[in-house]
């Protein structure tokens, strides 16, 4: 296994379907699952970066981390926009919707929300429009 991090879920299938939807629509997709977690990667190829979605194990509520935080690049201003409507539509909450933040740098175009169980996520894109 390589790099990974993992949020917790409160309700696994609701987590699921947010995560199946927004990172579906930057082209990840699960590629392990067993009761209580589920892994994602870029084409759901198992390499790379992984993303964990799971009950904890301790068996106490999932809390979300203040100060924590997994971004995701993508190529393009669409991905971002994408990204952001799947998750929007599948249960996340708004914490910046899709805009350019020109203190990050002049191509900074992002979108932060959190998930059903409260884990905050950005979707990045840094590079100029063609």
């Amino acid at each position: 296994m390589s790099v990974y991090a993992t949020v917790g879920a409160v309700d696994s299938e609701t987590s699921n379907a947010f995560y199946d939807a927004a990172l579906g629509a930057i082209g990840w997709r699960s590629h392990t699952d067993f009761p209580g977690w589920r892994a994602y990667s870029e084409g759901g190829s198992g390499e790379g970066f992984t993303l964990w979605v799971c009950t904890p194990f301790n068996g106490e509520p999932a809390t979300a981390g203040n100060g924590a935080m997994i971004g995701f690049m993508v190529k393009t201003r669409a991905e971002v926009d994408a990204f952001y409507a799947a998750a929007m539509s599948h249960g996340g909450a708004d914490e910046g919707g899709p805009d350019l933040r020109p203190q990050y740098g002049p191509n900074w175009y992002a979108a932060y929300l959190r998930d059903p169980a409260g884990n905050k996520l950005a979707v990045v894109c840094n590079v100029a429009p063609a």
